[in-house]
C-alpha cells in the first residue's frame, strides 16, 4: 500500500488546476536537469544573435552569411536530435543528455577562440549538434519519469526554462559585451559545462529505458510499424510546420518592431523594442507554463489545435498592426500562442512511440523540423522585399493552420501510462 502511495501521491488545486502535493526526489532532479539543460541551451544559441553585429564588423560578413550561420546550427541541430536520440536509446537518457550539454558548451565557448568565418561556422555547427541533442534526451527522461497525470505540466516547465535563457543570455551580454567584448561573451558560454556534475551525482537513469533494455533489442526498425508510422508521419509534418512558424516571425520580429516606416518596420527605438520584446518574453514564458496544466486537464490535441488556431489568428492582426500600444498590447498574445505549444509536443511525441525508441523517434520526428525552419528566415526575408514584412507575416499564419488541421489526426494521449 505504501508503495502505491509512493508512486501516485494526492494533488492539490493551483488556479483550479492539479499539481501533485508530494514530488519524488527521481521527478525533481530530471524535471531540474532537464530545465536546466534547455535553460543553458537557449543561453548559448541567443548569446550568439546578441552579438551578431559585431561579429559582422570584425569579420566583414555580410546580412546572408550571418543569417546562413544560424541556418547552419539549425541544420546541425536536427543532425544533433537523431544522433543524440539513437544514443540515449543504446547508452541511456542521462549519459546522453551529458553529453548534448558538454558539446554544445564547449562549442560556444570555442567560438570565442574564431580567427575565420570558417572557424566559426565550425564551431556553431558543433553547437547545434548538442542543442537538438539536448531536446531529444531531456524529454524522453522527463516524460519517462514523470506520471501521467503531471507529465505535460513537467514538459512544460521544462519549456519554459528556454524563455529564462533568452533573458539570461541578454544579461550576460549587457554585462559582458561593452567591457571585454563578444569573445568573453562566447567564453561565457562555457560554463553550463558545470551542470554536467550536477547531473552525473543526482539524477538517475529512467527505469523505462532500463526495463526495455532487458526486455528488447529497441530496433530502430520499428520506426516503420504501421501504426507508429502513420503517427510519426503525421506529427514530424505538423511539428515542421509549427517550427517553421515559429522561426520565421520571431526571428524577424525584432527588425519589424525597429526598422523605419519607409523599410516596412514600425519605426520603434532600440530602447522601446526591447521592451516589446521583453514582454513577448514574459508571454512566451506564461505560454509554455500554462500549456503544460491545460493539456495534463483538457487534453493534448485539443490544447494544441486551439493553441495553434489562436496563433493562425493573431498573427496577421500583428502584422498589421502600426500603433505602437497596439503591438505592445498584442505582443505578449502573440508570443504565448505562438510558442506555448511546444510544452505540448513534448508530451505528445513521447507518449507516441515506445520506450525502447522513444529517443530516436523522437530526435527524427522534432528535428526533421529544424531543416525546414532553417529556410523560413530566408522565405520571409523575400516575401518581405516585395510585400513588406507585416504582409509576408501571413505565411507564418498559414503554417499554424496547417499544423492544427494535421494535429486532429492524431490520437489523443492524455493520461497514457508509459511502458
Amino acid at each position: 500500500m505504501n508503495k502505491l502511495a509512493n508512486l501516485a501521491p494526492p494533488t492539490r488545486r493551483i488556479l483550479g488546476l492539479p499539481w501533485p502535493t508530494e514530488v519524488t526526489v527521481a521527478e525533481k532532479n530530471t524535471l531540474i536537469a532537464g530545465g536546466l539543460g534547455w535553460m543553458l541551451d537557449s543561453l548559448d544559441v541567443t548569446l550568439y544573435a546578441l552579438v551578431i553585429a559585431h561579429l559582422m564588423r570584425d569579420f566583414g560578413m555580410t546580412k546572408a552569411v550571418a543569417g546562413g550561420l544560424s541556418s547552419l546550427t539549425l541544420i546541425a541541430s536536427a543532425i544533433g536530435g537523431v544522433t543524440f536520440g539513437v544514443i540515449a536509446d543504446r547508452l541511456g537518457r542521462t549519459r546522453a543528455l551529458m553529453g548534448s550539454i558538454l558539446v554544445y558548451s564547449l562549442a560556444s565557448g570555442a567560438s570565442g577562440f574564431s580567427r575565420s568565418i570558417f572557424e566559426l561556422a565550425s564551431f556553431r555547427f558543433i553547437l547545434g549538434l548538442g542543442m537538438g541533442g539536448e531536446w531529444t534526451t531531456g524529454a524522453a527522461l522527463v516524460a519517462e519519469t514523470w506520471r501521467a497525470e503531471h507529465r505535460g505540466k513537467a514538459l512544460g516547465l521544462v519549456q519554459s526554462s528556454w524563455a529564462l535563457g533568452e533573458i539570461l543570455a541578454v544579461a550576460v551580454t549587457a554585462l559582458i559585451l561593452p567591457r571585454y567584448g563578444w569573445r568573453a561573451v562566447f567564453f561565457a558560454g562555457v560554463v553550463p559545462g558545470i551542470a554536467v556534475f550536477w547531473i552525473l551525482r543526482h539524477v538517475p537513469e529512467s527505469p523505462l529505458w532500463q526495463r526495455a533494455t532487458h526486455t528488447s533489442s529497441g530496433s530502430v526498425r520499428l520506426l516503420w510499424r504501421k501504426d507508429i508510422r502513420r503517427n510519426g508521419l503525421i506529427a514530424t509534418t505538423m511539428n515542421a510546420l509549427t517550427l517553421f512558424g515559429y522561426w520565421g516571425l520571431f526571428t524577424w520580429i525584432p527588425a519589424y518592431l525597429s526598422l523605419p516606416t519607409s523599410q516596412g518596420g514600425r519605426g520603434l527605438g532600440q530602447m522601446q523594442t526591447a521592451g516589446w520584446l521583453i514582454t513577448m518574453s514574459i508571454g512566451r514564458f506564461f505560454g509554455f507554463v500554462l500549456f503544460g496544466f491545460l493539456g495534463d486537464w483538457w487534453g493534448r490535441r485539443k490544447s494544441y489545435v486551439g493553441f495553434l488556431l489562436m496563433a493562425a489568428f493573431l498573427v496577421p492582426i500583428y502584422g498589421f498592426t502600426k500603433n505602437a500600444t497596439g503591438l505592445l498590447i498584442l505582443g505578449p498574445f502573440v508570443a504565448f500562442f505562438g510558442s506555448g505549444y511546444f510544452s505540448g509536443y513534448a508530451a505528445i511525441a513521447s507518449e507516441l512511440f515506445p520506450t525502447e525508441i522513444r529517443a530516436t523517434a523522437m530526435g527524427i520526428s522534432y528535428n526533421v523540423g529544424r531543416v525546414l525552419s532553417a529556410l523560413a528566415p530566408f522565405a520571409i526575408g523575400m516575401l518581405a522585399a516585395r510585400y513588406g514584412l507585416g504582409p509576408a507575416f501571413l505565411l507564418q499564419s498559414s503554417a499554424f493552420l496547417l499544423a492544427a488541421l494535421l494535429a486532429f489526426a492524431l490520437p489523443e494521449t492524455k493520461g497514457k501510462q508509459l511502458e
